[in-house]
């Protein structure tokens, strides 16, 4: 995780002088969006955290059964994609901020290279992918709920920053047209095949 972070962040520099500069000073940065002042470190918190203090409780107690090891690899894979694919994603952007904000002074434009060919929010995918993989990684059951309280958050944060980009950023619009998907590709195509499987074998769900 420190490789990825710190690693991923020294590529960032080397491609685009000046990307840590931004996410350094952003506390002097214009335009930042109101919301993203409270969400961006609330997210932050959500991914680390509460996850491992969950966890950790979980094995202490012993709330839930331990999961097999085949589990605790795959969980892991899951975790090291997610590294690669925001590592990508920070390596690519040149606009690459921590905070949700038109970078109109540096030049703003729509990045739609490397894994923005695929989502549109690959950082916010790259951060959403590993959750499941820590559940399995860390044999934790429990650990599902902050999971899915992170999983809230950063879907929330990625319809909010998508919105200002549409309305403000030259090319976005366009972009939306060509890439649809904000953080995985398909998703809720899978998502209504399994319910309607579902419901085929007798099981009634609402409208998702």
């Amino acid at each position: 995780m420190v490789l990825a972070g710190v690693g991923g962040r020294w590529w960032g520099e080397r491609r685009h002088p000046g990307l840590l500069l931004e996410r350094q000073n952003l506390k002097e940065s214009a335009g930042i969006k109101p919301w993203d002042e409270l969400l961006s470190p609330f997210m932050s918190l959500s991914i680390s955290f509460p996850i491992y203090i969950v966890a950790g409780l979980n094995h202490h107690f012993g709330w839930s059964k331990v999961f097999p090891v085949w589990v605790n690899i795959l969980g892991l894979f899951l975790v090291a994609f997610r590294f690669i694919f925001a590592t990508c994603a920070v390596a690519e952007n040149c606009f690459f901020s921590s905070m949700v904000r038109i970078q109109l002074d540096r030049g703003h434009q729509v990045c739609d290279s490397g894994p923005y060919r695929f989502v549109r929010h690959p950082g916010y995918g790259g951060n959403a992918l590993p959750l499941p993989g820590m559940v399995m990684a860390f044999s934790s059951l429990w650990a599902i709920l902050p999971v899915a309280v992170a999983l809230a958050i950063i879907m929330i944060r990625t319809a909010l920053e998508d919105r200002p980009l549409q309305a403000e950023l030259p090319g976005y619009t366009e972009y939306v047209k060509r890439v649809r998907y904000r953080l995985i590709p398909g998703i809720w195509r899978i998502i209504a095949r399994v319910r309607d499987n579902l419901c085929k074998n007798g099981l009634q769900f609402s409208h998702l």
